[in-house]
Order: C-alpha cells, then structure tokens, then sequence
C-alpha cells in the first residue's frame, strides 16, 4: 500500500481562486505546495494554512520563465514529491484589445504563462500520475477562452490553445486515472485586486461593465467536486454566460 500523503501543487497562489484551491484541498489532508512569484505573501500564506493544520510549503518562481519548470519541478518534488494534483491558474493582466489591433507580439508575451510553462509543468508531473493510475490536472481561467467577442482579442486566443491543449489531453488520457477539469469564470472574482478596482470604479459613478461576482471559496469547491466525481470536464460559472450548447466538451 502506497502511504504517501496526498499532494497539491498550486500554480498562481495569489489572492482568488488559486489560495481557496490550497484551503480547500488542505481541509481534505492533501499537503500543499504554493508557487508564485512573490516570497514574502506566500509565507505569510503558508503559515495561515499552518494555523489550521495544513502542511504547506512555498516554491518562488516566475511561471513566465518557461526554461526554468525543469528546476521548479525538482524543488516542488524536494517538499511533495510528485504531486497527486496541479492546479494552473496564475493570474496575468487580460489587457484585452480588439482583434483589429492585435498585434503579433502580444500573443508572444502571452504565450509563456498561459499555454508553454502549463505544457512544461504537465510533462513533468503526468508520468507520475500515470504511473500511479491517480492524478488531477486543474485549471480556472477566463470564459473569453470559449467564445470570441468584439474588443475581447488579445489574451482569447491565447486560452483558447490552452483550451485546446487541455481537451486533447483530456482524451488521450482517458481512462488512465488522471482527471483533467477546467471552470471557465465570465465574472469577478471577489477578494483580488481586480475586484478590489471594480468596486472602486463603481463606487465613483464610473462606467463599469456588467459583470457579476463570485466567491473564491465556492469556486475551488466546484473544482473540488469535479476532481472527486471526475466530471464534468469543464464548467462555465456563471452558466448564463455562454449558453451550454456553444461550449460544451463531447
């Protein structure tokens, strides 16, 4: 019997989605290894987690140097070992431009974190899922990846190949143990500075889009949920976002 402790590697432990994922997931007794640029926020977060029992630990690194996930792999494998999940989520700033004016380089900038460094990371770590015929790939980004929408280009395309990327790994994998599930957020996420920005916006009487919120907590449950029913694939949160029928994964 394998008595290793259950483990998840949470890419993008910034304030959101990314740190309810490591909550949540610690609440279940999986040890937690949190990964994002910043040292000083993400000890004062480990040892938040520590408060409550849960065994974290804090890896440093920018997810845009993609050359470097060889070298992050290893230190996360020195806290964790191989992790039975990974959750990819770092944030980045959409900076959303018109199709019109989208300019090549911009899907340059875009492409390390969103869709290269993501690949990497799942090369390093599917093997061992494979191998152990259990392991989760989790992902939470924005609902732009499934539907084009006028002044909406620029980082769009970039999650759709990283949508793209994830169903074909989805299918190859079938059946061998490891779930790869995906919530696409057409609305604020409370608790980040977005939202922090919005509600100031809209407190001064500017124009704000309409955009409703959502809780963190209640999206890392939702991921939590598919990961342990091993489906849906995919979810769209809120579902009035895009009707079912246009987005759907067979």
């Amino acid at each position: 019997m394998n008595n290793t402790p259950k483990s998840i590697a949470v890419f993008g432990a910034g304030p959101g989605v990314g740190r309810a994922v490591a909550r949540r997931y610690g609440k279940a007794g999986y040890d937690v290894a949190l990964i994002a640029r910043r040292q000083d926020p993400l000890d004062q977060f480990a040892e938040e987690l520590a408060a409550h029992g849960i065994t974290a630990h804090v890896v440093t690194a920018d997810l845009s140097e993609t050359d470097l996930v060889p070298v992050v792999a290893e230190r996360i494998r020195a806290k964790v070992g191989d992790p039975t999940a990974l959750y990819y989520g770092p944030a980045t700033d959409p900076a959303f431009t018109s199709a019109v004016d989208l300019r090549p380089e911009r899907l340059h900038e875009l492409m390390p974190m969103t869709v290269y460094t993501l690949i990497a990371l799942i090369k390093e770590f599917l093997p061992a899922m494979i191998e152990r015929g259990d392991g989760a790939i989790l992902n939470a980004q924005g609902a732009a990846a499934l539907r084009g929408r006028p002044h909406l280009s620029g980082w769009s395309p970039v999650l759709a190949a990283q949508r793209n990327y994830l169903q074909s790994l989805a299918a190859e994998i079938a059946g061998q143990g490891v779930y790869v599930g995906t919530l696409y957020i057409g609305a604020r996420i409370t608790g980040t500075p977005f939202d922090a920005a919005f509600q100031a916006e809209e407190a001064a009487g500017r124009p704000v889009p309409d955009m409703p919120a959502a809780d963190p907590v209640e999206l890392a449950e939702l991921l939590w949920t598919m990961h342990t029913d091993r489906k849906p694939r995919e979810m769209v949160v809120p579902e009035s976002v895009i009707p079912r029928a246009e987005w759907e994964a067979e």
